[in-house]
Order: C-alpha cells, then sequence, then structure tokens
C-alpha cells in the first residue's frame, strides 16, 4: 500500500510585471473632455467653415446691403427702426446654422464615426451635451458678432435719413435676442439630426419647418381657413424672427421675448426625444 506524498511547495505569487509604470496617465474622464473632444471636431471639419462663412456673408452682406440701398435714397424712414433692416440677411443665414446644427450628429452617422466616438466615450448622454455645448456657443458667438456689426453699420448708413435712434432694449433684442435663438433653433437642429440620424432628411425637415408655414399660410385664401391662417403667421419663426426687430408680421401672438421661451421649450423636448433614443438604439 503506497504512502501520500506530501505536497509540493507553491512558490508566492509575484506582481506581474514588477517596477512597471505606465506612460499614460489614468485619469477619471468628464464632460470637458468630451466638450474639447467635439470641438476639435468641430474646428477641423471644411463643413464648419464653409456654413459659418456663408452665414456671415448673408448677415452682413445683406444686412448692409439694404442699408446702403435705403440710406442712398430718399425714402422717408421716419418713425422706423434702422435695425429692421437686419432681418432680411439673418432669415436666411438661419438655413447655414440649421445645417450646421443637423451635420454636428447626422454626419457621423452617415460616415461611421460615432463607432469610434462611442467607444471613446461610452456615455451617450455626455458626447450629446458636448456637441450641445460646443455647437451652441459657436453658432451664438457668430451670430452676436455678424448682427452687432451689422446693426451699428445700418444705424451709421441711416444716420441722416429720419430714422429713430434705437434704444438700449432694441439693441438687445436685435443682437443677443436673436443671436440666442437663433443658436438655440440650431441646438433643435442638433438634436432633430440624432433622432434622425440622417443629414439630408434631418435638414428638409428643418427648413421645412422654418419655411413651410408662412409658404402655406400666404396660399390660404378662404375664410374658413383664416384662424388657422392667423395661428400659422403668429407663430411661423419668419414672425418671430421679426418680433426680435419690433415688426411683427401679423398684429397678434407671440410677442417681446415671447419666441425665445418658445423656442427654449421645442429644444428642451427634443433632446429629450433625442437623448431617449440615444439610450435605446444601437449606433
Amino acid at each position: 500500500m503506497s504512502t501520500p506524498q506530501p505536497p509540493l511547495p507553491q512558490a508566492a505569487p509575484r506582481p506581474p510585471y514588477p517596477g512597471y509604470t505606465s506612460p499614460i496617465p489614468v485619469v477619471r474622464t468628464h464632460l470637458l473632455h468630451a466638450v474639447a473632444s467635439e470641438w476639435t471636431k468641430m474646428r477641423s471639419v471644411r463643413s464648419t467653415m464653409w456654413t459659418l462663412g456663408v452665414f456671415v456673408l448673408l448677415v452682413v452682406g445683406i444686412g448692409v446691403l439694404a442699408g446702403a440701398v435705403v440710406g442712398s435714397t430718399t425714402a422717408d424712414m421716419s418713425g422706423s427702426n434702422p435695425l429692421e433692416l437686419g432681418f432680411f440677411g439673418l432669415l436666411l443665414g438661419s438655413m447655414c446654422l440649421i445645417t450646421l446644427g443637423v451635420l454636428t450628429t447626422a454626419s457621423e452617422y452617415g460616415t461611421g464615426m460615432v463607432r469610434t466616438t462611442m467607444t471613446a466615450c461610452p456615455s451617450r448622454g455626455r458626447v450629446l451635451a458636448a456637441k450641445a455645448v460646443v455647437f451652441f456657443l459657436v453658432a451664438f458667438v457668430v451670430t452676436l458678432v455678424s448682427t452687432t456689426l451689422t446693426a451699428v453699420v445700418q444705424v451709421a448708413l441711416l444716420e441722416g435719413s429720419g430714422a429713430e435712434s434705437p434704444g438700449g432694449e432694441d439693441w438687445l433684442k436685435a443682437t443677443v435676442g436673436v443671436s440666442l435663438y437663433l443658436a438655440l433653433l440650431g441646438l433643435a437642429s442638433l438634436a432633430v439630426g440624432s433622432i434622425i440620424r440622417h443629414s439630408a432628411g434631418a435638414i428638409t425637415i428643418m427648413i421645412g419647418v422654418l419655411l413651410a408655414p408662412l409658404v402655406i399660410a400666404l396660399f390660404m385664401f378662404t375664410d374658413s381657413l383664416k384662424d388657422v391662417q392667423q395661428a400659422l403667421f403668429e407663430y411661423s419663426i419668419p414672425n418671430q424672427l421679426s418680433i426680435f426687430y419690433a415688426n411683427s408680421l401679423s398684429d397678434s401672438g407671440p410677442s417681446g421675448w415671447d419666441p425665445l421661451w418658445m423656442v427654449l421649450v421645442v429644444t428642451a423636448v427634443a433632446f429629450g426625444l433625442a437623448y431617449a433614443l440615444l439610450e435605446r438604439r444601437d449606433v
């Protein structure tokens, strides 16, 4: 009968790679890291420079041209606000911010870059928030600079035409107010781009939201549709933009700072839906 053998001695476990320190610093990531990443993306692609360049050209170019044409004529501008002429370029320029907002999110789905983004930052809500922060700051600053420059030039050109001197609230609404409105409108487009995940489709939807209500209202001639026509006029985006210049297209409806609160609510709802879908769907 064999006797049991004593167990062999086991060597003490040694720590893996003794004395090794990784050269890559290990840090806890936060929102600012995602913001820095999104800022790098935005400033390194040509579409950003093209859309913002066309935006500035439309807002400043058309605004200054309108002021120069009116200032060179003998038209009596008594009782009118010279800042009103900035509306025309801003309405066309808003399409550029809508396009840039959509491309900020939807373009990554078209190129497949979204997979790399989500791998680098698995927190999808943080990615969406970082895109929103970067876009809002860029859109607001560019719009504010453009509208302020346009307003200053227009007041100078129309100084001798009898136009009223704009008050402090007029300046605030025609620069800061309208810049906040367009930046929020662009944010809503960003959220729609995240929801639709298709650049052309999302841009088409947002251009339709911008122009369709006003165009439809123009062709409503029957008395039975008067109430619908009036509502479309009052709540169309062109009319809301004109309110910031104290030149509403309708005699009733939103006034003062109402358009800013309305677009804020719409943008918040769009972002809530975009976040919910982003968490539920696969990339």
